[in-house]
């Protein structure tokens, strides 16, 4: 048998998967939103938030890799589903990293907190 040890996936890890692939995370969301007539776009500093923030759970609660991912995104994206829902066609909605950082204040509060539950 062959052993390896595999190094956790850093921020600019995180940053590439988000921005590389076709079909990334962010570009399903927009997609998404675009079927409900809303224009979607998440600014450069919200992509490298999003990427940090990401990492940083990774290091703080559990280490699940790029499937963290999915779960912030989840996270920021909850209550802008169904704004657009109720949005006129055409309308923009732009992620921003003021907005990421409201949206995972409470995540990582409690995550901090995780640590010292028995």
């Amino acid at each position: 048998p062959i052993r390896v040890e595999l190094n956790g996936l850093t921020e600019e890890d995180l940053y590439r998967i988000l921005t590389e692939p076709v079909a990334n995370l962010l570009r399903q969301q927009t997609e998404l939103l675009n079927t409900e007539g809303v224009k979607l776009t998440f600014t450069e500093d919200a992509i490298r938030e999003i990427a940090r923030m990401a990492a940083l759970l990774n290091r703080t609660v559990e280490n699940i890799g790029a499937r963290r991912l999915h779960t912030v995104i989840e996270r920021i994206m909850e209550n802008l589903s169904f704004e657009a829902a109720e949005m006129e066609e055409g309308e923009e909605l732009v992620v921003d990293k003021k907005l990421v950082k409201e949206r995972l204040s409470e995540v990582m509060v409690s995550s901090d907190l995780s640590r010292y539950i028995l």
